[in-house]
């Protein structure tokens, strides 16, 4: 009886003696050693259960886009090809980062097409024509766009305008003011060697500059992440380890060592695609790690929750197309800076189609609170990669137009899923 009464002691007491708890101190040293990669799997294992998918499903399919294309032509990874890639981005990434920010609300902008060709046609009027200065001119646009959110978002917001409606009576009249502006000559030529052009024509040719980069971005994201665990420890929430910490910032320092590598076997660092990645880091800072950002996403998870818990539906709804029209008249300028000029086809034809589609595809919900800045240059990379395989091979546009479009509803359809997993699971 006795002895019954030893085997079903729990290992670790006194009862058991130096070999009952020699097993269970061994199990522990096991756990500690698996410890991180075991919570990383089973994490990675809950996510993928509830649908909290992530980024995962673009950048796996980023990698087979290019590894697809790479295969049909050799050209495809070519230093060359990857560094204009990186540049072409650039315009309509920066548009797609402000819709992003409409999108986490569960609304839409179909005006930022036309806003970024009014601030493009309006820089080239007030520099070319009325010689005002580059810089000068260059504030007055992005204000515009401004000051053009300001006005969607106070229609919405406050008269009650739905959001489609407001946007796209916004897509036709800044339009016409566009064609207005810029007169009976149709197109404006800016100065090839200006401010402005050099935004995308320049490239730091340095070596050391785009592996400096590298590394400082790097060691910033590690500094930054350890910071954030050490907080969330000190507050008795969950915290990555220091392992886990090590393996996310290894593989960051794989994948930005390798692009400065190959952008410097060509012309070195674009500046266009330096301010790019500044833009997405800073407003991914904006919106997860301050109190604005925590409002758009609450919002984005419901309008009358968001107004219970205190936060200005109002101010917040206006701010995020405010955003929007600045990022789009930002964006303009890029795109006239890569053909030196504004004309009447600026901010038309598929550049509206392009910056939406690319924040679905890079991971941001159609139906609000979830996504990051980081979905406008995923998205991006996918789009745009898809167009400069076609152009390598010479297919029609037509065909292009298809296999984005296929790719567009296949983010949707996994949003969707996503969704429908999470509101299973109880948390959506």
């Amino acid at each position: 009886m006795r002895k019954e009464t030893f085997r079903n002691t729990e290992p670790g007491r006194t009862a058991g003696g130096p070999e009952a708890r020699a097993p269970a101190a061994a199990g522990r040293r096991l756990l500690v050693r698996r410890g991180d990669v075991g919570r990383a799997v089973d994490e990675f294992r809950r996510r993928l259960r509830d649908g909290e998918l992530g980024s995962l499903p673009v950048v796996l399919g980023l990698a087979l886009i290019w590894i697809i294309f790479e295969i049909l032509n050799e050209n495809f990874l070519s230093p060359r090809n990857l560094s204009n890639l990186s540049v072409d981005i650039v315009g309509t990434g920066l548009i797609a980062v402000g819709i992003v920010f409409v999108l986490l609300i569960g609304e839409i902008d179909l005006s930022v097409g036309s806003v970024s060709g009014l601030a493009a046609a309006m820089f080239a009027v007030l520099n070319v024509h009325q010689g005002m200065p580059e810089w000068l001119a260059v504030i007055v646009a992005v204000l515009c766009g401004t000051t053009v959110g300001a006005v969607h978002g106070f229609f919405f917001a406050r008269v009650g305008v739905p959001s489609f409606v407001v946007t796209l009576a916004g897509l036709l009249g800044w339009n016409g003011l566009m064609l207005y502006v810029l007169g009976e000559s149709g197109t404006i030529s800016i100065d090839d060697q200006g401010l402005v052009a050099k935004l995308t024509s320049h490239y730091f040719s340095d070596a050391a500059v785009a592996y400096g980069l590298a590394v400082l971005g790097t060691a910033a994201f590690f500094l930054a992440a350890y910071r954030d665990s050490l907080r969330r420890k000190a507050g008795g929430m969950e915290s990555r380890s220091l392992g886990r910490l090590g393996f996310r910032t290894g593989a960051l320092a794989v994948i930005a060592l390798a692009a400065a590598y190959v952008l410097n076997q060509f012309q070195g660092l674009p500046l266009a695609l330096l301010i790019f990645l500044l833009v997405v880091v800073g407003l991914d800072y904006l919106l997860r790690r301050t109190r604005y950002g925590r409002q758009v996403f609450a919002l984005g998870g419901g309008v009358e929750a968001a107004r219970r818990a205190g936060i200005n539906v109002v101010l917040v709804r206006i701010s995020v197309f405010m955003v929007s029209g600045t990022m789009a008249a930002i964006g303009g300028l890029f795109l006239a800076s890569r053909i030196t000029s504004a004309s009447q086809t600026s901010g038309s034809g598929i550049l509206l189609m392009n910056a939406i589609a690319a924040a679905v595809i890079g991971g941001t919900s159609l139906f609000g609170g979830r996504g990051t800045t980081w979905s406008a240059l995923l998205g991006m990379l996918v789009i745009q990669s898809i167009a400069s395989a076609m152009a390598l091979m010479g297919v029609q546009a037509a065909v292009q137009f298809m296999i984005t479009g296929g790719v567009l509803l296949l983010a949707v359809v996994i949003d969707s899923l996503s969704r429908r997993s999470q509101e299973a699971h109880g948390r959506a």
